[in-house]
């Protein structure tokens, strides 16, 4: 008797367990497309969920979640943001009554106008810019800038290591600081989960304010991972900035033992752009340690003439109300009249983008897309591969990257536009990733940016339609399977 009642238990809690999982499955489900979300990524993470019994589940509160309307911190404590808000609407008066971006081609003039809705981007033009290519140039101008500070000094990256070029620049970083001069350091802390506390702690030993971004540790583990700081921003006084693909470590110097060499592409400002690059800092700083700038005129200071190139910076993530990168680049997309060129080194893009490329395409667009012959990401990689059919068959120009790994992120249209930034062609980037642009609008420097585009060409292969119809079937199947998580990447 007690063997069938054990039985009859050990069914119904069977049952129990079953109907919970049942209701929790549609419970998630129903909240997945309350959001009403992008339709691809709502269906993806359904997917997911029913594929994938109870891990499934877990993966999509840990990744899936959006915030983007939650506001993942609050910003009333930024005093800077009101004045921000009322030079942009001075702009927009201005812009309104052409008063605004008189040098900046016709053409590209909207997009001056989105950004300041979307993301209160000024648009500024007392700027001198100058491209960086690869680690070593990049790290010589910063490091250079650095040792030259007077007041302070603001990073902020996604990556930085404990190695060779990370400790050669704490050791420059301690030493200013111990000068009097105010340093302050923000890391991510998924981007750099293998930086050593001894490591961070020798630099606040020395007076560096260290800060970790969405410090991720149980149980407040689910929330955080997904959104991270992919920026990557220097400011030394006020007065120079730098944007762009570049992280700290030894591989944008020396390469990488898999990929090769490491192709990266930065930006170095000097101007009133700077300022808005020390905003983004500020904001930041703002979310990680709770403390508020006070004297404007000391880390926001006017600067003199120094240059004549059009810039707006641009920041976008979850914490705010837009996707302004991707609108951004968007909006230069559909404006193209005679080329499109763009380097990435992860091409998964949403279906706005996807269908403003094909359009330009097929419309009679120079389009030319550079991605990496190998990546550091496997399913990645196939995701990646698996646009190219329909956008080679839009007449899109693919090229693979093959002297080693491209990480840059640029885009050019029509030798007036340009963008360099850390945002790269993908879903995480313009929806769940904090990341920063800048958007140039100077025909000198688009054209010398698009001429080190046609150098980069000479390191690539050409895909062609016919051979890649021709690849083996079992690549194919792997594009296939990577594209049902390219939404989730």
């Amino acid at each position: 008797m007690d063997n069938i009642l054990h039985y009859i238990l050990q069914i119904n809690l069977g049952y129990l367990l079953q109907g919970i999982y049942l209701f929790t499955i549609f419970f998630v489900v129903a909240l997945i497309i309350h959001e009403k979300r992008d339709p691809v990524r709502t269906i993806s993470w359904v997917l997911v969920i029913i594929l994938l019994p109870i891990v499934g589940i877990f993966i999509y509160f840990i990744f899936g979640q959006n915030y983007r309307k939650e506001k993942l911190f609050n910003r009333k404590g930024m005093k800077d943001l009101v004045l921000l808000d009322k030079l942009m609407q001075e702009q927009l008066v201005s812009f309104s009554k052409h008063k605004l971006g008189k040098v900046v081609n016709e053409q590209f003039r909207p997009i001056i106008s989105l950004l300041l809705n979307n993301s209160k981007s000024l648009y500024t033009e007392n700027n001198s810019v100058r491209m960086l290519n690869n680690g070593g140039e990049t790290f010589d101008a910063i490091i250079e800038d650095i040792e030259q500070a007077q007041k302070f000094i603001h990073l902020e990256y996604y990556i930085f290591s404990d190695d060779q070029i990370g400790t050669k620049l704490q050791e420059i970083l301690i030493a200013k600081a111990l000068a009097g001069v105010e340093v302050r350091l923000i890391y991510d802390d998924v981007g750099s989960w293998s930086l050593k506390s001894s490591f961070v702690q020798k630099m606040r030993d020395a007076g560096i304010e260290v800060y970790p971004f969405m410090q991720v540790s149980f149980p407040w583990f689910t929330r955080k991972v997904n959104f991270r700081n992919h920026r990557k921003i220097v400011v030394v006084d006020g007065r120079v900035g730098f944007v762009g693909g570049v992280n700290v470590a030894d591989r944008y110097i020396e390469g990488d033992p898999y990929l090769g060499f490491w192709r990266d592409t930065h930006l170095r400002l000097e101007g009133d752009a700077v300022s808005l690059l020390g905003i983004v800092f500020q904001l930041d700083w703002y979310f990680v340690s709770g403390k508020v700038f006070k004297d404007s005129d000391r880390y926001l200071p006017k600067m003199e003439a120094v240059g004549s190139t059009p810039v707006q910076i641009c920041s976008s993530g979850p914490d705010s109300d837009w996707a302004s990168i991707m609108q951004a680049y968007f909006s230069a997309i559909t404006k193209a009249k005679k080329h499109i060129y763009i380097s990435t080194p992860y091409f998964m893009p949403n279906e706005s983008i996807l269908t403003a490329i094909k359009t330009a395409a097929l419309s009679g667009v120079d389009v030319r897309i550079m991605i990496p012959h190998k990546s550091d990401s496997k399913i990645v990689y196939w995701s990646t591969l698996s646009y190219l059919t329909e956008m080679l068959e839009a007449g899109v120009k693919f090229y693979l990257y093959e002297r080693g790994f491209n990480h840059s992120k640029i885009i050019m249209v029509d030798s007036y536009f340009a963008s360099i930034g850390t945002a790269n062609l993908d879903i995480r980037s313009f929806e769940d990733n904090f990341e920063v642009s800048a958007f140039i609008y100077d025909q000198a420097f688009a054209r010398e940016l698009e001429e080190q585009f046609h150098k980069d060409l000479l390191d690539c292969r050409l895909v062609t339609l016919h051979t890649w119809e021709r690849r083996p079937f079992i690549n194919g199947l792997k594009e296939s399977v990577a594209r049902l998580f390219s939404p989730l990447l």
